[in-house]
């Protein structure tokens, strides 16, 4: 560093600008390596791997032997005082670093120990030494019987029972994770929680079971560090004592001690971090369910009663007079004990009387409350719109899918947004629940609590089907799909390729289900549209359409009324997402008629574009079958009834043999592949659809005045 003289008054310049650079570089490189965790547990890593490789002098062993104690201690501590077993998730891979430490100082000893142990006792550094000294009390086979113990505790009885605790904790938990999620998913269902409390306990139900999963295993990194310093220990002595004897011509017994004491208190250097390791993982893996600190367990559950001290006292001073038994100690904890059944139901009482007077006190201050209300015995009569019960056989398909498969709660999450995009309706909230009076892989659908559907499933298997509907190949167990009654095959996941490649259907237990769950809701969305979720759509339109909303509902149509259309149009699957349409013809149809069924046929008039599109197929056309104008007439002569209310009366010889003609045509059809529309006048469209969706619900009965006019079509046949 360069200093410059200042006249002859001997003053002395301040360091050059480059030396106070360089220290503040220095400076800055350190704090942002300290900043850098990443780096900085890298470099740890690194510096064990050396540590394993290179000799090491006695100094450092020693700085590396008191951080060893010192984190293990700090271990112990944070166990101690963590509420929460997960609060500490990371402690798998602390054990695995702690672990490759004590290894890594332990061969940097044994290297001292065989290069240097015939020098003296301070060969492998003061730590070592003063272990070897203090706890074998200058007698090396007293360091060996306590090593021997501390070695056999840490392996055989807290390892052990940690790693016991562990593995039942890890296969409980898994096992209970099914029956958690189901009961989140039905709080989410029910809306008791959202959706990102949902996730949250989700997440604390995934790091739970990860955690229990990983003790499981991290507990043999403790056994196998415990064997192997019984084996460095042992090699450390055997080899010493010959290297000592042979190498440096010791005699056999000096060889032996100081060997023999070097080696037992590396060992105890070594195990002794080990052995508070092994405990703080006994008490991370107890504490299980609990979620309060050591200290506050203890004295909640051990000392909740006052007797046990009670009784302990009077053992311990029953002790105390037995001949030849010393008096003293026992007397001191009798009395200890006994004080403590005295004054802790006092203690107690001052403090419930405490908090009683400071609950007093803030009612008080809150002012008069309205006495708790009894739960109605209204809430007894709701009703599940929606519900599917799964039997404990399908359980897996809501947390633990089969690899390839999607969750089920997934799917049906996706179902609602995608009904709400085909046909302009919410669906309500699916509540999931187990059913154990169902068999094990069978579950059931109910709308409004009652059955609409039920299916049996194979959760680990894939559902295969062929749309030729040809015999398939695969082996498997025979059964019919659940939806549509189409046969099918239960196979192994194994033959999913297969059965892609030769061009069959195949789907997931899940997704079963969902198709299934689909075409319920699609076959009762006139059910599920209530008043409530009517009103509901109205007020969900956009802001630019409430002028529309307030004109029309209710001086024109009622809630109730518009209800109906809506319910008549998704009856026959008939989108209702343009609302603004629906409500505009709605108003043109009221100003002429009340009749709901007339006001639907003019709603239809007006969605004739959106009808015709839905019934278009692959070729760019509609299909058509069209009534003979016998049958037109025979339909028109049949209503009966003053005005516009009309009610159909056909003689039943006669609607039987439009039922069978119906029938013949349609299925000669259904078997060339095609799915034609029932085209008829708008007189007679309801009445026609009436009877057609007895015997046929899923044929489409379209009038003229719904086929739009750059619509193309092609006729098909005539009944």
């Amino acid at each position: 560093m360069a200093l410059t003289e200042q006249g002859g008054d001997g003053q002395v310049a301040a360091p050059a600008a480059g030396g106070t650079n360089l220290v503040a570089d220095l400076i800055g490189a350190s704090r942002s390596f300290m900043q850098r965790g990443d780096i900085a547990l890298a470099f740890g890593i690194v510096t064990i791997l050396v540590v394993l490789i290179m000799p090491m002098p006695t100094w450092l062993l020693d700085a590396f032997l008191a951080l060893s104690i010192t984190v293990a201690v700090m271990i112990l501590m944070a166990v101690l005082f963590m509420e929460k077993p997960t609060q500490f998730s990371s402690y798998p891979t602390v054990l695995l670093i702690t672990t490759l430490l004590r290894l890594a100082l332990n061969l940097a000893s044994t290297r001292l120990i065989l290069a240097y142990g015939h020098e003296g006792t301070d060969a492998a550094g003061g730590i070592i030494q003063a272990f070897s000294g203090f706890v074998m009390q200058g007698d090396f086979l007293i360091g060996v019987i306590v090593f021997g113990i501390l070695t056999l505790v840490n392996f055989k009885v807290i390892t052990a029972g940690s790693g016991r605790i562990a593995e039942v904790a890890a296969r409980f938990t898994l096992d209970a994770m099914p029956g958690k999620q189901m009961a989140i998913d039905a709080d989410l269902s029910a809306g008791m929680i959202d959706e990102s409390q949902a996730r949250e306990r989700r997440k604390e139900l995934e790091d739970e079971a990860a955690f229990y999963g990983s003790m499981d295993g991290a507990s043999k990194f403790v056994k196998g560090d415990a064997v192997a310093g019984l084996l460095i220990t042992f090699i450390n002595a055997i080899g010493g004592i010959i290297i000592g004897a042979l190498r440096h011509d010791m005699p056999f017994m000096e060889a032996a001690e100081t060997f023999t004491r070097l080696t037992i208190g590396d060992g105890l250097v070594s195990q002794i971090p080990a052995l508070m390791i092994s405990i703080s993982a006994g008490f991370l893996v107890s504490k299980s369910g609990q979620t309060e600190t050591t200290d506050r367990l203890l004295m909640t559950q051990i000392a909740a009663s006052p007797n046990v001290f009670g009784m302990s006292a009077a053992l311990l001073g029953a002790m105390a007079l037995l001949p030849g038994m010393p008096m003293l100690p026992f007397l001191v904890l009798a009395g200890g004990t006994g004080a403590a059944a005295y004054f802790l139901p006092r203690v107690r009482a001052r403090q419930e009387a405490e908090a009683a007077a400071a609950a007093a006190e803030e009612q008080a201050a809150a002012g008069p409350q309205a006495p708790v209300a009894e739960e109605p015995i209204a809430t007894a009569l709701a009703i599940d719109l929606l519900r599917l019960e799964l039997g404990y056989g399908l359980l897996a398909l809501i947390n633990q899918p089969e690899p390839g498969t999607h969750r089920l709660t997934d799917q049906i999450r996706g179902l609602r947004r995608q009904i709400a995009n085909e046909v302009g309706f919410i669906m309500p909230a699916v509540r999931i629940q187990d059913n154990l009076q169902l068999p094990p892989n069978t579950y059931v659908v109910r709308v409004k609590e009652i059955e609409a559907g039920r299916g049996d499933l194979r959760p680990s298997m894939l559902l295969v089907m062929d749309p030729r509907g040809e015999a398939m190949s695969l082996p498997g167990e025979q059964t019919t799909e659940p939806t549509f009654g189409l046969p099918a095959i239960w196979v192994e996941s194994a033959y999913r390729e297969e059965a892609m490649f030769r061009g069959y259907t195949v789907v997931d237990p899940s997704t079963v289900i969902t198709t299934h769950i689909t075409e319920i809701i699609k076959d009762n969305m006139p059910e599920l549209l209530s008043y409530t979720e009517t009103q509901k759509l109205l007020d969900e339109m956009g802001q630019e359409h409430q002028k529309l909303v307030a004109d029309v509902v209710p001086s024109q149509i009622t809630v109730g009324g518009l209800q109906r259309v809506l319910q008549s149009l998704l009856g026959e699957r008939i989108s209702v997402r343009d609302l603004p349409t629906i409500l505009e013809a709605v108003s043109e149809a009221s100003a002429i008629t009340r009749n709901i069924t007339h006001i639907t046929e003019h709603v239809r008039h007006r969605l004739s574009r959106q009808i015709s599109d839905a019934n278009t197929n692959e070729m760019g056309f509609i299909s058509l079958i069209t009534l003979s104008a016998e049958w037109e007439q025979a339909f028109a002569q049949s209503l009966v009834g003053d005005g516009e209310d009309k009610q159909l009366a056909m003689a039943p010889s006669q609607l039987q043999d439009f039922i069978n003609g119906v029938r013949q045509v349609f299925e000669k059809h259904a078997m060339m592949g095609e799915t034609p529309v029932l085209l008829t006048s708008p007189g007679i469209r309801p009445y026609v659809r009436s009877i057609v969706e007895r015997f046929r619900p899923s044929t489409v009965v379209m009038s003229q005045n719904e086929i739009h006019p750059k619509a193309r079509i092609k006729t098909m046949g005539q009944i």
